[in-house]
């Protein structure tokens, strides 16, 4: 019964539909003006997608995942796979100090009242202490009062923020250029996010498959001897590549993707849970590996503080991600949309 009430329902509706495109309520163009032809939606705003302030084009390709040299901690967690990278946009240094200040000053006076002022500065300020604490017996109080509130230090990158900050930091970076948008009738951009671990190690090579360094291989000086990367080239040598600690980014070449200190410098939060043995279990397709349930996250890239064995493109770790370091900063992504391949969009 409610089978035949159905079907005579429907033709009900076709020969009504039929009957009423007869009479010409619909227009000899169809109803939407379309001839009566299937041609898409009409009123739809037109979209180019332009590369934000301070990113760069990574193209989409394929590579080699993983180790690029011996495991010489013998972990096993980096065994190399065979995967494909959609194209993205990524910021071409680390979130600065003066940056994250902006963000900072924008939330103080703007969302003070939505947060309430005690959740922005515990949450979101930066941990000026991590240089006293990260350290036994080191003299960190310098660090502590200057190295984010000085001008001297604007250019530097920002630490002592955890994985949460840095991804209310793509939120707010997200919503902020957006609402600017929205002003001028432009069609919002997607959204900025931290990068999945692939798409950094994919980015940190610069489209030199298996590479060693963001720069190739093997070594970590040019010709000249001059060091390649802020890190520690000896015990208790901090100095040789011209910074005890941090340095301004972009103070060293970029790799061939126009992406500076993705080796050395700070190390880098990504999107990613930590799991020793996420290789084997996502896809090799844009993988990444996530867990609510996993307080670990991906750190990549080596600091300032690290030998160059974590200076590797494929050498991966991890910190928890309510924890902020001296020596851990972050830059953003975000998703191209549009053509798949080719090196330029």
């Amino acid at each position: 019964m409610n089978k035949m009430m159905n079907k005579t329902l429907y033709c009900l509706l076709i020969t009504g539909s039929v009957l009423l495109q007869g009479c010409g309520l619909f227009g000899k163009k169809g109803k939407g003006g379309d001839g009566g032809e299937l041609v898409g939606a009409g009123e739809r705003p037109t979209w180019k997608q332009t590369i934000p302030y301070g990113m760069v084009l990574v193209p989409s390709g394929t590579f080699h995942m993983g180790q690029a040299d011996e495991d010489v901690a013998a972990t096993q967690i980096n065994l190399n796979k065979q995967v494909t990278i959609g194209g993205f946009y990524m910021d071409d240094t680390e979130i600065t100090n003066n940056e994250y200040r902006q963000f900072i000053n924008i939330m103080l006076t703007d969302s003070v009242s939505v947060l309430g002022e005690e959740y922005i500065m515990t949450e979101l300020y930066p941990d000026t202490l991590v240089w006293e604490k990260d350290f036994t017996h080191h003299m960190g109080d310098p660090m502590s009062e200057y190295y984010y509130m000085h001008p001297a230090f604007d250019d530097y990158p920002v630490v002592g923020v955890d994985w949460f900050a840095a991804g209310y930091f793509c939120e707010w970076r997200t919503n902020y250029l957006n609402a600017f948008r929205a002003t001028e009738g432009l069609f919002a951009m997607p959204n900025f996010r931290l990068p999945s671990e692939a798409e950094w190690e994919y980015a940190a090579r610069g489209g030199r498959d298996m590479a060693k360094y963001p720069w190739g291989n093997p070594y970590i000086a040019n010709t000249s001897g001059c060091l390649l990367a802020n890190f520690k080239p000896g015990r208790g040598n901090y100095y040789n590549d011209g910074f005890m600690y941090t340095a301004p980014v972009a103070s060293y070449f970029s790799n061939d993707y126009g992406l500076f200190d993705m080796a050395g410098n700070v190390s880098e939060w990504c999107e990613d849970a930590y799991y020793d043995a996420s290789v084997p279990v996502v896809w090799d397709l844009n993988p990444t590996y996530n867990d609510d349930n996993e307080p670990r996250k991906i750190v990549r890239g080596g600091s300032w503080k690290d030998v160059a064995y974590y200076l590797e493109t494929g050498t991966r770790t991890f910190e928890y991600q309510d924890t902020s370091k001296s020596y851990i900063g972050f830059r953003c992504a975000m998703t191209y949309l549009g053509r798949s391949s080719g090196k330029e969009f």
